[in-house]
């Protein structure tokens, strides 16, 4: 792991309201920003003047920006509960449980996905890590981007072509569940 993977990518809010990459000494949107952390990156945006912390904003807005899209990014149900617990004494305790299931489910995600390779003996077929990579990328498109596994930075793609590699993914999937409910 290199120093950059270590520490987060800051970036700087200028007066502007532009956002600045001090890595890279270039301006980014939301949409690069959305792709660092896709990508596995921690960002931290600070606002140049003050120094205020604005990165949990600008998640926020990245969020919300999703939703704006049609990108459904969490169900209205639990938007509406997110909503009731920031309106209600002892909503302290809504965050702490967020970030540990959403903990229990990258562990869960890259335990079951070290099994898969480990005790099934479909892992010594030609394809098995072509179709595990599939698997971790499906995974990590459905869980919108939180990050999953071993599996490093994905290329950037447009979101047509995301969408129907998603597809493709799914369908591969269904059809390796057939076939492996057909070997038992």
């Amino acid at each position: 792991m290199t120093d950059s993977d270590k520490k987060p990518l800051l970036i700087k809010r200028y007066a502007s309201r532009r956002l600045y990459n001090t890595e890279t000494s270039d301006y980014v949107t939301l949409e690069d920003i959305a792709g660092f952390i896709r990508e596995g990156r921690e960002v931290q945006i600070v606002d140049l003047k003050s120094g205020d912390d604005l990165t949990r904003q600008y998640l926020l807005q990245i969020i919300a920006e999703h939703e704006s899209r049609g990108e459904s990014v969490l169900p209205v149900d639990v938007l509406n509960d997110l909503v009731r617990s920031y309106m209600t004494p002892g909503a302290s305790v809504v965050p702490q449980f967020l970030q540990a299931s959403f903990e229990m489910l990258r562990n869960g995600q890259s335990q079951m996905l070290d099994q898969m390779s480990a005790l099934n003996p479909m892992a010594k077929m030609p394809g098995f890590e072509l179709m595990r990579a599939q698997q971790e990328a499906f995974m990590k498109a459905v869980s919108g981007g939180v990050g999953w596994g071993a599996s490093g930075p994905q290329p950037e793609e447009d979101e047509g072509a995301g969408k129907e590699d998603l597809d493709a993914i799914k369908k591969q999937l269904a059809e390796l569940q057939d076939k492996l409910s057909k070997l038992k």
